[in-house]
């Protein structure tokens, strides 16, 4: 009894609505434990919070998709996209887009910085050589550079 009723539950759950159901579970399984992975490496501090974002909000929609493939034929119309599996490889061309773009920008900041940092220890560097110069005016040379 408790087995039929089971059974009747999944069959809602996985009602036709595009996906076979083993499809359908290997999709949320799937989901889930991109999910469960960002979160973990968040927490263990291996990915950034600011990277995890755009996984977290990937594996929700994964998600979404494989619980209601109605909202995949939603994206598809709202696209004009002919097939449903041509809408797939659209949004994950858009995702890569915006991870790309994610990176890009990051490694924009990283030029940025480095640039200041680089040129920070450049005139510390020339503040450290005229304080030794004034210290020690005979040894105004950096010692390195002094043959043996």
């Amino acid at each position: 009894m408790m087995l039929a009723a089971l059974a009747s539950s999944l069959e809602g759950l996985f009602a036709d609505d595009g996906l076979r159901p083993r499809q359908k579970v290997a999709a949320i399984i799937f989901s889930v434990t991109l999910l469960v992975v960002v979160v973990e490496l968040v927490r263990r501090r291996k990915l950034r919070e600011e990277y995890s974002v755009l996984w977290i909000v990937t594996a929700i929609g994964l998600l979404l998709l494989a619980w209601q493939y109605r909202l995949l034929t939603v994206f598809q119309q709202l696209f004009g996209i002919v097939e449903p599996q041509f809408a797939l490889f659209f949004g994950a061309l858009l995702f890569l887009v915006l991870i790309a773009l994610q990176f890009s920008v990051r490694l924009s900041k990283l030029t940025y910085r480095n640039k200041f940092l680089t040129q920070r220890v450049a005139l510390l560097h020339q503040e450290i050589e005229e304080l030794r110069s004034r210290i020690e005016p005979d040894s105004a040379s950096d010692p390195r550079e002094e043959e043996p």
